[in-house]
C-alpha cells in the first residue's frame, strides 16, 4: 500500500513537471530544437577535408610550365586563386590583411630551378596563425605534381614552404587571441541578459519607467559598466597569454582595445536583445548559452572559415565572433591594423547599431 502510494506521488510530481515544461515555451522549444540545430551545425562546420582556401599568386616566370603549375594546384580544389600579385611583399600584405590564406611565389628563373633540381623552384607562403590551414598547405606542397605540356617535375622538392606568423607552430599562439573573443562573448551576452531580467524580476524596471529615463538611456546606462568589465577581461587574457605562454603582440595594443570595444558593444547589444525574450534569469542563461556553440563552431575558432560549406560561411558572416577573431588574430599575430581590415570593423559596428535598435524597439513595446 505504501509502495503504491509512493509511486502515485512520483507520477503526480512527474506530470506536474511536464505541465510546467509545456507552459514554459522557451525552455521546451530549446529542449526540442537545440539538438536538431546543434547536429546541423556540427555536421556543416566540422570539416577536416578543407577546400577552396583563398590563395594569391605572384608568377614572375610567365611560362607555360609556371601557368601549368598554378593550374594543377588549383585543380586539387584545395586552393582558390583570388588574387594576382607582383611580388612576395604583395602576397605577405594579403596574408597580413586576412585576404589570403597562402601565397604562391614563382621566381623569374623558375624553369632553370626546376630543371637543375638543386634548389626549390617556387615558394609557398603560409599563414601560420591558423593551424589547420598550415597542415593542409604542407600536405599539398608535398604531393608530387606533374606539369603539363610534357614537363614533369623532377624528384626534388618543388616548393619551399615559409610559414609566416608562428613558425614554431606553438598552439597557445594560435589559440589565446581567439579565446579572448569566446570568453567575451560568453560573459558579455549572459551578464547583460541576466542584468536586465534581474531588474524586471525585482520590479526595478517598473520603477525606472516612472522616471524621465528613456529606453535608450536605460540601455546605455546598463551597458557601460559591462564595457569596462569586458576591457578588463581583454587585458587579463592578453597579458596572461603574453607572460605565461609567450604569445607575441605584433600589432598595436590600441588596435586590440579598439577591436575589443567594437566586439563588446556588439555582444552587449545581443545580450540586450535576448533579455527582451527571457522571462527569468534561467531563460536568459539558456539563450546566452544557446548562442555560444554556433559562434564557436562557425566563427573559425576551431575550424578554418574557408573550409566550411558556402551556406555555413554565409551564416557565419552574421556572427559577431567571426569578425572579431579575424581582427584579433590579424592584430596580435600578423601586425595588421584596423585600417587593413575595414570589412570586419564595419561588420562589428553594424552589429552594435542593429542590436541596439532592435532592443530599443522591443523595450519600448514592453514598456508601453
Amino acid at each position: 500500500m505504501s509502495t503504491g502510494s509512493s509511486f502515485q506521488r512520483i507520477i503526480a510530481i512527474t506530470a506536474k513537471e511536464l505541465k510546467q515544461l509545456g507552459r514554459d515555451r522557451l525552455t521546451f522549444a530549446m529542449a526540442v530544437g537545440m539538438p536538431l540545430i546543434q547536429i546541423m551545425i556540427f555536421g556543416y562546420s566540422i570539416n577536416f577535408d578543407v577546400r577552396h582556401l583563398t590563395a594569391g599568386v605572384a608568377d614572375l616566370a610567365h611560362t607555360s610550365a609556371s601557368r601549368a603549375l598554378v593550374a594543377d594546384l588549383q585543380a586539387t580544389q584545395v586552393i582558390r586563386i583570388v588574387e594576382q600579385a607582383a611580388s612576395t611583399r604583395d602576397l605577405e600584405a594579403g596574408i597580413q590583411a586576412g585576404r589570403l590564406a597562402m601565397g604562391i611565389y614563382i621566381p623569374p628563373d623558375f624553369e632553370r630551378r626546376r630543371l637543375d633540381g638543386d634548389r626549390p623552384a617556387a615558394q609557398v607562403l603560409i599563414d601560420g596563425s591558423e593551424p589547420t590551414i598550415e597542415g593542409v598547405m604542407r600536405g599539398l606542397t608535398s604531393i608530387p605534381i606533374t606539369l603539363r605540356h610534357g614537363l614533369a617535375a623532377p624528384a626534388v622538392r618543388l616548393f619551399e614552404v615559409r610559414t609566416l606568423y608562428n613558425p614554431e607552430k606553438r598552439t597557445p599562439v594560435q589559440i589565446v587571441p581567439a579565446i579572448t573573443g569566446v570568453i567575451l562573448h560568453l560573459t558579455m551576452v549572459i551578464f547583460t541578459a541576466m542584468a536586465i531580467v534581474r531588474e524586471r524580476e525585482r520590479g526595478n524596471l517598473e520603477l525606472l519607467i516612472t522616471t524621465p529615463v528613456g529606453p535608450g538611456e536605460l540601455m546605455l546606462g546598463k551597458l557601460l559598466p559591462y564595457v569596462l568589465v569586458g576591457l578588463v577581461q581583454t587585458t587579463i587574457i592578453i597579458a596572461t597569454g603574453h607572460w605565461l605562454f609567450d604569445v607575441p603582440m605584433v600589432g598595436s595594443l590600441l588596435d586590440v582595445y579598439a577591436a575589443s570595444l567594437l566586439f563588446i558593444g556588439a555582444t552587449l547589444g545581443l545580450g540586450l536583445v535576448l533579455s527582451t525574450f527571457a522571462q527569468t534569469q534561467f531563460q536568459a542563461v539558456q539563450l546566452g548559452a544557446f548562442t555560444l556553440m554556433p559562434s564557436i563552431l562557425l566563427s573559425g575558432f576551431m575550424f578554418p572559415f574557408d573550409g566550411m560549406p558556402v551556406p555555413a560561411q554565409w551564416i557565419a558572416t552574421f556572427i559577431p565572433l567571426t569578425h572579431y577573431i579575424e581582427l584579433i588574430r590579424g592584430i596580435v599575430l600578423r601586425g595588421a591594423s584596423l585600417t587593413d581590415m575595414p570589412r570586419q570593423v564595419f561588420a562589428l559596428l553594424g552589429f552594435f547599431v542593429f542590436f541596439l535598435a532592435v532592443a530599443a524597439r522591443r523595450f519600448r513595446k514592453r514598456l508601453d
